[in-house]
């Protein structure tokens, strides 16, 4: 009888937590990598009985996702530079000290709706409109249809639209 994803999960949940605790200090990174390592598992289920070293298995698992989070984490903080720079030159270029305020305070509001944003939701935005990725490709990463993938980032788009709407209202 092969063990379920959920009791090989919380089998080695502990010590799971501490590798990924001791390589991302962020809690709620922490527990995304720990989900992901959960959804790696199910996905896998069939292949969990084939696995001798199921310990290494994990761990391996662990370490991908800690890298992907350490990648997505350094793509957006790219994505977010490359913005203030753009914004940057255009109100270096601009001669008017007003359209200067109002330039910054846009990417201000911008990264700070872009912050509010899921884990996911941001993931997919940038994926899609900063590498460019096709919606194969993300499927193909997610795991999902190239639906799903349409409609996640119709609604990633709807809600950084909404967000941005709220922080001007609010200003």
């Amino acid at each position: 009888m092969t063990a379920t994803p959920q009791a090989v999960y919380l089998e080695n949940e502990s010590w799971l937590r501490t590798v990924v605790r001791s390589r991302v200090q962020e809690a709620d990174a922490v527990e995304d990598i720990m989900q992901n390592i959960a959804l790696a598992l199910v996905r896998q289920r069939d292949a969990l009985k084939d696995i001798s070293q199921v310990g290494a298995w994990l761990y391996q698992v662990a370490v991908r996702q800690i890298m992907m989070y350490r990648r997505t984490t350094g793509r957006r903080r790219n994505f977010e530079n490359r913005l203030a720079a753009q914004v940057t030159e255009r109100t270096a270029a601009a001669p008017d000290p007003v359209a200067s305020v109002l330039a910054a305070e846009k990417q201000e509001a911008v990264r700070e709706a872009v912050g509010k944003l899921s884990e996911l939701d941001r993931q997919v935005l940038m994926l899609k409109y900063v590498e460019g990725w096709t919606y194969r490709q993300l499927a193909e990463m997610l795991g999902v249809s190239e639906d799903t993938i349409e409609y996640r980032l119709l609604k990633a788009r709807r809600r950084l639209k909404s967000l941005l709407r709220t922080t001007v209202e609010a200003a």
